[in-house]
């Protein structure tokens, strides 16, 4: 597995096993049982065989490298608006404040749900409102591959959100309400990791410890090892772990608002970007349920042994 650089010295880190679940197995049992094994242990899993042809997702990530390849200052006329749409330079985010001495050594490309601009939604509800896009003759192509991308992993992770609520005792379709992901906020958010030699005992990493604060997360990636996962944040010392990066398939992380609906049952589990010196593309696609959901405990996790736990609030610090 990849060794991790530190004070100029090396250290191995050993690589996860996570379960692999293939979307088009008919055994929904087995894919259930895997699912909430993994949801109980760390909230990290593969999915497989889930209706994105490698083939399109090649052609996104060739698309993706197209943009990150433009100058910087084509790149800055892209930036990200009030509505977290567009582009992100390296070192504008800052995932851990206690740990990193500087920001992310990573530049992004964050991509919603398109809405026209004389739409009322974005004017009462933050994260909606028209995309950001490169003009056509700039990157010809490049707004079509990215909204079907968007589509298609939508309907992924509402297949995985299908598997949740087995896994939850609950009706196949509870997560489909329109409150809930029935009309989701998705983000699709392109990443691009320019070949900084992380140092974690100094500071220095591709992207700072930290959980997602919504509901799924599916992470696309190329052949280029970087994401560690800790399974257990208070640990002394933390223990990080490699994910392998397999090909095609969709490395999926629950966040914090399903821990906090399933009222602690299953996990949202810290990981980070380690650099080694190459270029890393990813792409990550983040689900939350509308505006309009009340996230409360769901009825199937809590019990007079585990009654609800007390409201708390959550920071978000962002991706």
């Amino acid at each position: 597995m990849e060794n991790q650089i530190a004070n100029g010295a090396v250290k191995a880190v050993r690589a996860s096993a996570l379960n692999c679940i293939d979307l088009s197995s008919s055994d929904i049992h087995q894919s259930v049982s895997l699912l909430k094994q993994a949801s109980l242990d760390c909230g990290f899993f593969y999915v497989v065989n889930h209706g994105v042809s490698e083939k399109f997702m090649d052609e996104v990530f060739a698309q993706s490298r197209r943009l990150f390849s433009l100058p910087l200052s084509e790149k800055m006329k892209l930036l990200r608006n009030k509505n977290y749409r567009g582009y992100t330079p390296s070192l504008d985010e800052h995932l851990d404040h206690e740990n990193q001495v500087h920001g992310d050594y990573k530049e992004g490309y964050y991509i919603g749900v398109e809405l026209p601009e004389d739409d009322p939604e974005p004017e009462n509800k933050p994260f909606y409102g028209p995309n950001v896009w490169p003009a056509p003759d700039l990157l010809p192509g490049w707004r079509d591959s990215m909204e079907e991308y968007h589509r298609q992993c939508l309907e992924v992770a509402k297949a995985v959100a299908r598997l949740v609520a087995l896994a939850l005792d609950l009706d196949i379709h509870f997560f489909d309400k329109p409150e809930m992901i029935g009309e989701a906020i998705a983000t699709l958010r392109l990443l691009h990791y320019d070949g900084q030699i992380s140092d974690p005992s100094n500071g220095i990493f591709g992207a700072g410890a930290h959980s997602d604060f919504g509901f799924i997360t599916l992470l696309a990636t190329d052949d280029v090892v970087g994401l560690q996962i800790c399974k257990d944040k208070d640990a002394k010392p933390q223990i990080w772990e490699y994910v392998p990066p397999i090909k095609g398939a969709f490395i999926v992380n629950l966040g914090d608002m399903l821990e906090r609906w399933s009222n602690g049952i299953f996990k949202s589990t810290l990981h980070r970007v380690v650099g080694n010196g190459q270029d890393r593309y990813s792409m990550a696609y983040f689900i939350e349920p509308s505006h309009d959901c009340l996230v409360e405990c769901l009825p199937t996790c809590k019990s007079e042994k585990n009654p609800p736990k007390k409201c708390i609030t959550y920071k978000a610090c962002g991706q």
